[in-house]
């Protein structure tokens, strides 16, 4: 049996919910990661959403960030916030296993900071954010099952993964720090699963609202599954679902679908 793990960041759900309706209803994931829901708990769309036949975790927050997690399956042991800073507010993380039929997976919905402007406080607290996530992972990796983290990591990880890396090159996604940071996190033992199974560059997840990036194919690629070795070695297919972003009223990230034999 298969499982199918997306990762979205829809980019307000209430703004965007007849896309995510449609997309669902379509594709069908078994699994979907949300980022930047933009609500608090309450006011989430649960009942839109668990009609379509989901279970429902989200750790939201007013108008800013928010994530959240969608399954067909059972969702246990689910826990928010990423340790490491008892003083931070934001909704950034949120993790949980699903009871899958095909045996329990551990995924997580990360929206990690975008840092800008850089140098400046807001790219310290992602570089901080980051070692906290490398921390974490370092312990559930040593639990040896399969995890799944995923989300909008903020992060272009190569020169390849940019329409015109001139233009990006001082930006807090691009940054020699930034992308250190996401080498060191991948070097735990997690294998990025787009360049495990496909790797080309200029296949992006990211369309900037301004400029008419979209249309001129100007995008990024920063949304990312980092997987752990028992689930690396079961993906089977990953693939970028270009289609939602040519809707009305699109979110300006695209879902990353990854399937895996478990």
């Amino acid at each position: 049996m298969t499982l199918t793990v997306a990762s979205w960041n829809v980019n307000s759900v209430k703004a965007r919910l007849p896309n995510v309706l449609d997309w669902l209803r379509e594709a069908k994931p078994d699994v979907v990661c949300l980022q930047e829901i933009k609500t608090v708990d309450e006011g989430f769309p649960r009942m839109e959403i668990e009609d379509l036949g989901y279970n429902v975790e989200t750790h939201g927050q007013k108008s800013y960030n928010g994530v959240a997690i969608l399954s067909r399956y059972p969702i246990e042991e689910c826990t928010s916030r990423l340790p490491g800073d008892d003083e931070d507010e934001q909704a950034r993380y949120i993790e949980a296993v699903i009871a899958a039929e095909t045996g329990p997976v551990r995924v997580a919905s990360i929206y990690l900071p975008n840092g800008n402007p850089a140098p400046g406080p807001k790219y310290d607290y992602k570089l901080a954010w980051m070692e906290r996530l490398y921390s974490h992972a370092k312990g559930l990796l040593e639990l040896e099952e399969p995890l799944i983290l995923a989300g909008d990591y903020n992060c272009i990880p190569r020169d390849s993964d940019c329409w015109d890396m001139a233009v990006w090159a001082d930006d807090a996604l691009a940054l020699p720090a930034t992308r250190a940071a996401f080498k060191k996190l991948r070097w735990l033992g997690l294998t990025e699963a787009f360049e495990q199974l496909d790797g080309r560059g200029h296949q992006y997840t990211f369309y900037d609202y301004q400029g008419g990036a979209w249309q001129k194919g100007n995008g990024i690629r920063i949304d990312h599954l980092l997987c752990s070795p028992q689930a690396s070695d079961a993906l089977e297919s990953i693939d970028i679902h270009r289609k939602t972003r040519g809707e009305p009223k699109a979110s300006d990230h695209i879902p990353i679908v990854g399937t895996f034999s478990l």
